[in-house]
This record gives structure tokens, C-alpha cells and sequence, in this order.
């Protein structure tokens, strides 16, 4: 971490781990969330850069009973992260702790906050993902590392997939690209969405619209373009993670969308580890 002459206003962070690796340097980090109410633990991979360098940063979004650490230990992204100059920042998935609500499956509660602002209760003390991702942990990454945030992108995973396309679509003038692996195209449309919106946010369904790609599409958001690898032997392809739909939702709104459906590869991280790199390339390249 870069340290700051303005320790009075520093948004306090402790370092759980740092190690270096192909040049560049990976810490994993917690600090207090004002958003959650909780302790939430980051990991962030700084390349190897000259002393006064802003970097880009690639932020990216884990799937259900993830952690920061799934990507970090089985995504293979530092060698390519090192050679393009492009930080990675993983938040967890939800809140954590025993003062958190949780639920006994594992498409509800700790590990799966679906990246939204819960309204409802038990949740909504704690489970404010958006929140979260896309105000409190932004801020405190600008203060603590030598980032550039005029150049963001986002990617994901299932989950965080959905996360990465919501997020990138709300916020267009502040991610210069987005990507997925596998992601959860349209909640309201399926079963993991049902339980997780109707669950966090209440039945109306109207207010579902903003934590769903398809139908944020529909009601006029855009990106430049979209990138998305699909396995084609992936066990949530049918039920739960449907791309037809973001295709049908693309093709009316004229977004560019490259759809890879890869035979044979399934919903687990060694698809992620074998596309990774034509992730990281698409957005090095639009940053």
C-alpha cells in the first residue's frame, strides 16, 4: 500500500498478507465497511510500476460461496495482470460474522449478496453490496493505492457476473469496459434470482429492474460493448444463467455483445483460469 500525508482523513486498513509475485505485489487487506457494519476483507494485485504511477484497475466480482480468495488463488490472472500494468481489486461477497443474517442454502445470505442493497429484513442492515462496490470500497482503494480511477473496468463471474453487467450498465461514464464469465444474465428469470431479489429487496417486482442486465437494457442503459464466455457443458446454463436472453436484450439496444460458448467447459474456475487472459487483453486494450 502507498502510504498518505493526510492521516487524519485515511480510511483505516490493516494488511492481512502481502506477497510478491511475477514482479508485482498481492495483499489481501480488511478494514471496517460503514456500508455493511462489518469487518470486509479485499484483495488487491499491484503491478510492477514506477514510484508516482496511476494504474488502471479491473475490478472484479465473485460468484456464490465465494470469497475474495477463489479468484485470487485459482484465477491465474497476475503474470498477464504484471505484464499489462492492470491492478485487480476482488471484494468479498456479502457481509460476514455472527451478527450477520444468514440462511442454511447457499444461494442466500453470507456468501451470496448479490450485489444489491437489501430493503428487506433480516437483511438490510447489513447486505449493501452496491453500496459497497460501487461507493465505499472505490474510495478507500483511491486513498491506499496508486490507482487511476479515470480508468475502470469490471468483470465477474455467475453471481458476480451479474454484479459486473449491473454495475457497468448503471454506471457507464465510470467503467470503460465490462466482461463475464458464466453471469446470471436476467434474475428475474430465473430461480437463483428469484429467491435472492424477491428475499433482499421484497416482491414488487419493479424494483428488481435495477439488478437485472436484460431488463436494465430494455429501459435504456448501455455500455460501449460487452464480453462474455460461456461453457457449454456448464451445469447453470439452462435454468439459471440463460445468455440468450442478454443476446436478444443486446441485439434490440444495437450493443456489440462477443458471446464465446466453449464446449465442453463447465461453471467452475478452471474455465475461468483458461479464458482469463482474453479478459484481461479486452479490457488492457479500452483502458
Amino acid at each position: 500500500m502507498r502510504a498518505s500525508s493526510d492521516e487524519v482523513t485515511l480510511l483505516a486498513v490493516e494488511t492481512v498478507s502481502e506477497n510478491k509475485c511475477f514482479g508485482g505485489l498481492q495483499g489481501v487487506y480488511t478494514h471496517a465497511s460503514a456500508e455493511t457494519q462489518t469487518e470486509m476483507t479485499f484483495a488487491v494485485f499491484v503491478p510492477e510500476h514506477q514510484p508516482g504511477d496511476k494504474l488502471p484497475v479491473l475490478w472484479y466480482l465473485s460468484g456464490l460461496t465465494c470469497t475474495h480468495a477463489n479468484v485470487m488463488d485459482k484465477g491465474e490472472y497476475r503474470r498477464l495482470a504484471n505484464a499489462l500494468g492492470l491492478m485487480i481489486v476482488c471484494p468479498d461477497t456479502s457481509p460476514r460474522g455472527a451478527q450477520v443474517a444468514d440462511d442454511d442454502s447457499y444461494d442466500m445470505g453470507q456468501g451470496a449478496g448479490f450485489y444489491v442493497d437489501a430493503t428487506e429484513q433480516p437483511w438490510a442492515k447489513h447486505f449493501r453490496m452496491r453500496a459497497y462496490v460501487e461507493t465505499e470500497l472505490p474510495a478507500l482503494i483511491e486513498q491506499h493505492f496508486p490507482v487511476d480511477m479515470t480508468r475502470q473496468a469490471i468483470f465477474g463471474h455467475s453471481m458476480g457476473g451479474h454484479g459486473a453487467l449491473t454495475m457497468a450498465l448503471r454506471n457507464p461514464d465510470r467503467f470503460k469496459s465490462v466482461s463475464a464469465f458464466a453471469p446470471i444474465v436476467a434474475p428475474s428469470e430465473c430461480p437463483w434470482g428469484h429467491k435472492a431479489l424477491g428475499g433482499y429487496l421484497g416482491p414488487d417486482r419493479a424494483t428488481w429492474r435495477n439488478y437485472d442486465s436484460c431488463a436494465l437494457i430494455d429501459d435504456g442503459a448501455r455500455v460501449r460493448d460487452i464480453l462474455i464466455d460461456q461453457g457449454g457443458a456448464d451445469q447453470f446454463l439452462e435454468e439459471q444463467l440463460k445468455p440468450d436472453l442478454l443476446v436478444a436484450a443486446c441485439k434490440r439496444a444495437a450493443i456489440p455483445l462477443t458471446l464465446n460458448m466453449r464446449e465442453g467447459y463447465d461453471h467452475s474456475y478452471f474455465t475461468i483460469s483458461t479464458f482469463m487472459d482474453d479478459h484481461l487483453r479486452w479490457h488492457a486494450e479500452r483502458l
